[in-house]
C-alpha cells in the first residue's frame, strides 16, 4: 500500500479535479437526505430487558434454625447492574470518532440524463476521452438511473469502472527466458525514456538479473550522462558512443557484447523523436533491422515511454510507435504533473496494450508495476481500506 498512498498524493490535482467536479454535480440538483454513516453503526445497546436478579426464596418452612451461624447477608444481584443513562454509547466526539454518530445530512442527486451529460463532460475534461466517457457512464448508469446519489457513492462506481477497464492491460513487464532479452526504450523527447530505463534497471538488477544499458541517444550528452550516474548506482555498465554515432551501430555492439557477457537484459535507449518528423522515426526503424542481424527475435520488448501532461497528444504517438516499432507494452511518467491523468483510462480502452509501470516521481520508488484498483482509487481520490 506503500505505492498507493504515494500515488494517491501525487495524483491530488487529478483526483481534486474530479473530486470538485462530483460536488459539482451533485449539489447542482441534488437535496440533502438524512443518511447513516458509511460506516455500519453498532446496534444499539439494550439496557432492557436485565437479566432477572435471582430473588431470595420466598418464605417458606425453613430448616430449623441455626443460631450459631451468623446469617449471611442477603444475596445482592449476582450480576453486573445495568449501565446507568450515562453510560450509553456516547454520541459526542469518541462517538462520531468509531462510527456511532447520529444520521447525518448528505446531498444526493437523481441519476438521470442531464446528470449522466455533466459526468461525460467532466471525464472527457479529465481527458479520458469521448468515447471511453460514454462507455464509462453509461456503465455507471446501468440499473441505476432514478437512483438518488452521494458524491461518495459515484465515486465509487467511477472507480469500478475505471479498475475494469484497466484490469485486461495491467501486465507487468514480461521476462522470456531468451538472453539476452533486449528491450527497446521508445518516445518523445522529454518523455522520461532515460529516466525510467535507470530505474527499471536498477529494479531489475536488485531482482538478481544481469543487466546491461546502451546510451542509444547518441545526439545529447546530457541523455548519456544522466544513464551513467543510474547505471553506476546500480552497479549497471552502459555502453557508450561518441556523440554524433550512429545509434544502430551501437545498438549493434552492444547486443554482441550482451551475448557474450551473459546477459539477462539489454536496456536499449534511443533518440527523443517528435512522430512527425520522418527521418528521425527511420533511424529507429534501422536500429531495429540491425539488431535483428544478430537476433532475428530482437527487440522482445518494445516500451514506449508517455509523458502524462502531453494528454490527448499520448493517443496520437502511441498511433504511430506502433506502425513503426511495433510497441509491446507503455510506461506512464510524470502522473503528478497533471490533472488529466484519465488519459491513461482512454488508452488502455483504446489500444489495450499493456500498461507495465507507472511513475510519479524522479525517486527510484516512484515507479512501480501498474496495479488497476490503485490507480482508479488514487485517480477519483476514493480512501482503499
Amino acid at each position: 500500500m506503500a505505492f498507493f498512498s504515494k500515488l494517491k498524493d501525487k495524483l491530488f490535482k487529478s483526483s481534486s479535479r474530479l473530486e470538485q467536479g462530483l460536488d459539482a454535480i451533485v449539489e447542482d440538483g441534488g437535496e440533502e437526505t438524512s443518511a447513516p454513516d458509511p460506516i455500519i453503526p453498532e446496534p444499539d445497546p439494550q439496557p432492557e430487558p436485565v437479566p432477572e436478579v435471582p430473588q431470595p426464596a420466598p418464605e417458606t418452612p425453613a430448616p430449623a434454625p441455626q443460631p450459631a451461624e451468623t446469617p449471611e447477608p442477603m444475596p445482592v444481584d449476582p450480576t453486573p447492574a445495568p449501565p446507568p443513562p450515562e453510560a450509553a454509547p456516547q454520541k459526542g466526539m469518541l462517538g462520531r470518532l468509531f462510527g456511532r454518530s447520529e444520521a447525518k445530512a448528505v446531498v444526493r442527486r437523481t441519476l438521470d440524463d442531464d446528470m449522466l451529460e455533466q459526468l461525460e463532460e467532466l471525464l472527457i475534461a479529465s481527458d479520458m476521452g469521448v468515447d471511453t466517457a460514454l462507455r464509462v457512464t453509461s456503465n455507471m448508469a446501468e440499473g441505476r438511473l432514478g437512483r438518488k446519489l452521494s458524491t461518495q457513492e459515484i465515486k465509487q462506481l467511477l472507480a469500478q469502472e475505471v479498475a475494469r477497464v484497466m484490469e485486461p492491460v495491467a501486465k507487468p513487464l514480461p521476462i522470456y527466458a531468451k538472453r539476452p532479452q533486449v528491450v527497446l526504450v521508445v518516445g518523445v523527447n522529454g518523455s522520461g525514456k532515460t529516466t525510467t530505463i535507470g530505474k527499471l534497471a536498477s529494479q531489475f538488477k536488485a531482482a538478481g538479473k544481469k543487466v546491461v544499458i546502451a546510451a542509444g541517444d547518441t545526439f545529447r550528452a546530457a541523455a548519456v550522462e544522466q544513464l551513467q550516474v543510474w547505471g553506476d548506482r546500480a552497479g549497471v555498465p552502459v555502453l557508450t558512443a561518441p556523440e554524433g554515432s550512429d545509434p544502430a551501430s551501437l545498438a549493434f555492439d552492444a547486443l554482441t557484447r550482451a551475448q557474450r557477457d551473459g546477459a539477462d537484459l539489454l536496456m536499449i535507449d534511443t533518440a527523443g523523436r517528435l512522430q512527425n518528423r520522418a527521418d528521425l522515426m527511420e533511424e529507429l526503424a534501422k536500429i531495429v533491422r540491425v539488431i535483428r542481424k544478430v537476433d532475428d527475435t530482437a527487440p522482445h520488448n518494445t516500451l514506449l515511454v508517455l509523458d502524462a501532461t502531453t494528454g490527448q497528444n499520448a493517443l496520437s504517438q502511441v498511433e504511430t510507435f506502433r506502425k513503426l516499432a511495433d510497441v509491446s507494452g507503455l510506461v506512464m511518467t510524470k502522473l503528478d504533473g497533471t490533472a488529466k491523468g484519465g488519459v491513461l483510462v482512454a488508452l488502455a480502452d483504446k489500444f489495450g496494450l499493456p500498461i507495465h509501470a507507472i511513475g510519479v516521481g524522479e525517486q527510484i520508488d516512484d515507479l512501480a508495476p501498474f496495479d488497476p484498483e490503485e490507480f482508479a482509487a488514487a485517480l477519483t481520490g476514493l480512501d482503499q481500506g
